[in-house]
């Protein structure tokens, strides 16, 4: 069984909205930094918003500050990105990932990237101009 499972990938035009769900294994839901990450070719990979899954503390990139919102369910052990006003340059594999990390250390910066050790399978995003 898979640890990070990702849906609600898609297709929309620029200004729609879609909402990704990361459900994650009960042996690796409590007290993570459950993060979204997104990879591209022409970007590479990007951070995108982090929570933590005890102490509810987030982190949102700046590119995406202001249009997404990342949330969490723990009875369902699933964190949300709610993703708005898509743009074209949000076109993207999103994938989730979990690291042991403190609520006031949980973010997406390169820095901590080398301590998510559980990743997904990711889910594809398109969004046409």
């Amino acid at each position: 069984q898979a640890r990070l499972a990702e849906s609600g990938g898609g297709s929309v035009q620029a200004g729609g909205s879609l909402r990704l769900s990361c459900e994650v294994a009960a042996d690796t839901y409590d007290n993570k930094c459950v993060a979204w990450f997104r990879q591209s070719q022409r970007k590479g990979r990007q951070g995108v918003g982090a929570i933590h899954t005890g102490g509810g503390t987030t982190y949102l990139s700046d590119s995406v500050k202001g249009r997404f919102t990342i949330s969490k369910d723990s009875a369902k052990r699933t964190v949300y990105l709610q993703m708005d006003n898509l743009k074209p340059e949000d076109t993207a594999m999103y994938q989730c990932a979990a690291a042991q990390l403190p609520a006031h250390g949980c973010s997406t910066k390169v820095t901590m990237v080398a301590a998510f050790g559980h990743w997904g399978q990711g889910t594809q995003v398109n969004v046409s101009a």
